[in-house]
């Protein structure tokens, strides 16, 4: 295996478990005040604390539960939408073809962020808000890279031998067609989870993410920013477990070959 993707694939795994076994690795309830405020990195708080008094560890393990929930449902909503219209538009060709493209270039015309931030403030912060409107903010990149691929792949000579068969659209479609694209579709699909994870804290990041008290990483970012001289750690753990999860997801994304 490609060692630059056995580590991505590790950086996943761990994010992963951590956020699994986070009711058993915090060491304090994640939404639990105190008076403790903006207090240092300390044996009874390895991070430090919020200016809630919160222990910033066990929110940054928690926090992982929502960003993995909204990243993975993202790209799953995007996939679920992109696959089938890529496909349908670079098999059939034609009109269909045309009016995806068309679509497809509307949305690619549209900064993602500035798509997203939009349709947050108008529906709402929510968790299944966020996965289904990241998702449906990324579908098109998806949908785009299957149609070219889909594109190619039905000039094939085992296309045309299926079309010569009487092999109807749907089974060559399923037959032929889908297997040749699902590792760019798992590739992609990766690397959506990455960029859905960074949208997600970014929208946080601007008061648009997921509601407090619920730990959110892009949220606990801009809480810490007003304290960085104080305790920069409030920032820097969480803003740290976003590099590295979305880290992670590139790295596999980018060497699925």
């Amino acid at each position: 295996m490609n060692s630059v993707r056995l580590v991505g694939i590790s950086v996943i795994f761990t994010v992963i478990a951590l956020a699994i076994f986070a009711s058993f690795l915090a060491t304090h309830d994640p939404n639990k005040s105190s008076i403790d405020f903006l207090q240092g990195a300390s044996t009874a708080h390895w991070f430090g604390t919020d200016d809630l008094g919160r222990d910033i560890y066990s929110r940054v393990l928690f926090g992982a539960r929502t960003s993995l929930s909204v990243g993975i449902g993202a790209a799953i909503v995007a996939t679920l939408l992109g696959v089938p219209i890529g496909i349908a538009a670079g098999y059939l060709g034609g009109k269909v073809d045309v009016l995806v493209v068309q679509v497809i270039d509307l949305f690619i015309a549209l900064p993602g962020l500035v798509l997203a931030l939009i349709i947050t403030a108008m529906v709402g912060p929510t968790l299944i808000n966020l996965m289904f409107i990241l998702g449906f903010v990324m579908w098109p990149t998806i949908a785009r890279l299957v149609r070219g691929q889909a594109l190619g792949i039905r000039e094939s000579v085992f296309v045309e031998a299926a079309k010569a068969l009487g092999g109807r659209s749907s089974w060559i479609i399923w037959a032929h067609i889908w297997p040749n694209l699902l590792r760019i579709v798992a590739a992609q699909f990766a690397i959506t989870v990455s960029f859905a994870i960074f949208t997600s804290a970014s929208l946080s990041f601007l008061g648009l993410g997921v509601p407090p008290p619920a730990p959110d990483w892009g949220g606990m970012v801009r809480t810490g920013f007003d304290f960085l001289s104080i305790t920069p750690l409030v920032s820097l753990a969480p803003g740290g477990a976003v590099a590295f999860t979305v880290f992670g997801f590139y790295l596999v994304g980018s060497t699925i070959e």
